[in-house]
């Protein structure tokens, strides 16, 4: 990936490594080996960042791949020991929230809006642009690595599916050094709020923020669930631990901490 002229001094100003790659099969798997080997030299927050990922994932293990040029993927670091185990669930929302909130800030003036769908899929006017995985290692419990990506300058052509949308399909150009820059400052402001209020994501205020940009609440959803079985329902809140309830019609009571969710309506 070219570094612009300018470099990216406004992502720079808030990660302490900025390491840009022209190509990689997965900066997801580059952070977390090159972390192992130095993790003094990859301290919280440190990243890497590509427009060329070749073999990137997603949640439910699927393959994420885009054009070069065409999409940012960016891997950050962030070091947790003042999380409780217990409350890990919150930092792929609290991701997801901060890429919403850095999105919606492009949209300015564009009559279009950016909203989370959980748990931490980005939608533009309802489609997605960005996808968010988060992995752990059992070498480093207190390392988790935050994956992104977003559909930057992907053509309509180049979208692979309908719900995909990206920047340019939609006329916008992104200031990618802006949007970053605004991801990683959210994501550490609320990695640091939830370790303040030891994992109490109400406190830290985690919650509330998730709440207010999750299109997925108060819709009638069907969430596809691991092991092939599907659960249908009304998305009615999220649980302590970020867990999606869904009410189904016969009124049973289901709290779904993974699965791929359909916006029904």
């Amino acid at each position: 990936m070219p570094i612009p002229d300018e470099g990216y001094p406004r992502l720079a100003a808030v990660s302490p490594r900025v390491q840009v790659v022209a190509t990689t099969d997965s900066t997801n798997a580059d952070v977390m080996g090159l972390a192992a080997g130095d993790p003094l030299g990859w301290p919280h927050l440190s990243l890497v960042l590509t427009d060329d990922q070749r073999a990137g994932r997603g949640r439910l293990d699927r393959s994420w791949t885009t054009p070069a040029g065409t999409a940012l993927a960016v891997s950050v670091v962030t070091r947790v020991p003042e999380v409780p185990s217990s409350a890990r669930g919150w930092i792929p929302l609290a991701a997801g929230a901060a890429m919403t909130r850095a999105i919606a800030r492009q949209l300015r003036g564009s009559g279009r809006t950016a909203a989370l769908k959980w748990p931490n899929d980005v939608l533009l006017d309802g489609r997605k642009i960005s996808g968010i995985l988060c992995e752990t290692t059992a070498d480093d419990p207190d390392m988790i690595v935050v994956g992104v990506g977003v559909n930057t300058r992907m053509t309509v052509g180049d979208l692979p599916v309908d719900t995909a949308v990206s920047f340019a399909a939609v006329g916008l150009e992104a200031d990618d050094d802006r949007m970053l820059a605004d991801f990683v400052a959210g994501l550490g402001e609320r990695v640091a709020a939830l370790g303040a209020a030891r994992g109490d994501a109400v406190a830290a205020g985690v919650a509330g923020e998730v709440e207010a940009v999750c299109a997925t609440l108060g819709r009638d959803v069907r969430v596809a669930l691991p092991g092939g079985s599907a659960l249908e329902g009304r998305a009615d809140r999220l649980d302590g631990d970020g867990r999606l309830v869904v009410i189904a019609p016969d009124g049973a009571v289901t709290a779904v901490s993974a699965g791929d969710v359909v916006h029904v309506r």
